[in-house]
């Protein structure tokens, strides 16, 4: 009796300690990354501006005076906080400073600017736009610079993450990898092989699932996050079997192996 109670104990042990172990391989990232090529991912960095964007744009020149016209309403002691947090979480995490007067894209895709008036932004980047303002600016400006910033670039991050919410990315560019770093990363019970992304762009929205084990996510298009970008975190198998246990079927396994742990006592004692 004794022996197969021993024996018993050691199968559950050994069972335990494989599973443990494949546990722990399915929490790594990018496990392959070694014999991944890299492709080049800048095709898909560069979101197009959306209804809604606020640009922070500022002018400057050799002569400032001369530009001021084209800075309306703004002086260099303005400040535009961009706070890196989620949902009242951590206020004082990543936060970053923009600089500049703020230009709100409409619902027609088109922005208000001093001088030279109304600008369509509709399928431009923030690239796109620079060249065309530069463009524009040249007319009145010699050698000007245009400096934009996407001030509101928002992602939303839901599911199994330690810190669930809205997240604003002051500098207008992220991986995934970035915004679930922000989010506290995945708990133990995210589904890492199947990450999903929903993105609304141009009014067509797409969707799409990465897997973090594979270092090929670094050429996944939703690699690059988008504003608006949406990351859904689903919970694994393990986290689903929880949910349809009986809450207290930890305390009576932890009962039971006490039980199993006197009995073989007692027959040790008896054999004596």
């Amino acid at each position: 009796m004794k022996g197969k109670i021993l024996t018993i104990f050691c199968v559950l042990t050994l069972v335990s300690c494989k599973v443990n172990q494949n546990a722990k391989n399915d929490l790594n990232y990018m496990q392959n990354i070694e014999n991944i090529a890299i492709e080049s991912s800048a095709k898909n960095s560069n979101s197009t501006i959306q209804s809604g964007d606020q640009l922070v744009i500022l002018i400057t020149a050799k002569d400032m005076d001369v530009v001021k016209p084209f800075n309306q309403n703004y002086s260099s002691s303005e400040m535009i906080q961009g706070n890196v947090t989620a949902g009242g979480n951590m206020p004082n995490q990543g936060m970053t400073t923009l600089s500049g007067p703020t230009y709100i894209v409409d619902a027609n895709g088109n922005i208000d600017f001093p001088i030279l008036g109304s600008i369509n932004t509709i399928g431009k980047t923030l690239v796109d736009l620079k060249q065309d303002l530069k463009e524009k600016m040249e007319r009145y400006v010699i050698n000007p610079t245009i400096n934009i910033r996407l001030a509101n670039f928002k992602v939303t991050i839901l599911g199994e993450v330690n810190r669930q919410g809205d997240y604003t990315i002051s500098n207008g560019q992220g991986t995934i990898l970035n915004a679930l770093g922000m989010a506290g990363d995945l708990t133990m019970y995210g589904k890492r092989d199947e990450v999903l992304v929903i993105r609304t762009e141009n009014g067509q929205v797409t969707h799409g699932k990465v897997n973090l084990q594979d270092a090929n996510l670094i050429n996944s298009p939703y690699y690059n996050l988008k504003q608006g970008d949406a990351i859904i975190v689903a919970a694994n198998n393990t986290k689903d079997i929880q949910a349809k246990q009986n809450p207290n079927t930890g305390l009576y396994l932890t009962a039971a192996s006490i039980a199993i742990t006197a009995a073989a006592v007692v027959v040790s004692l008896i054999k004596k």
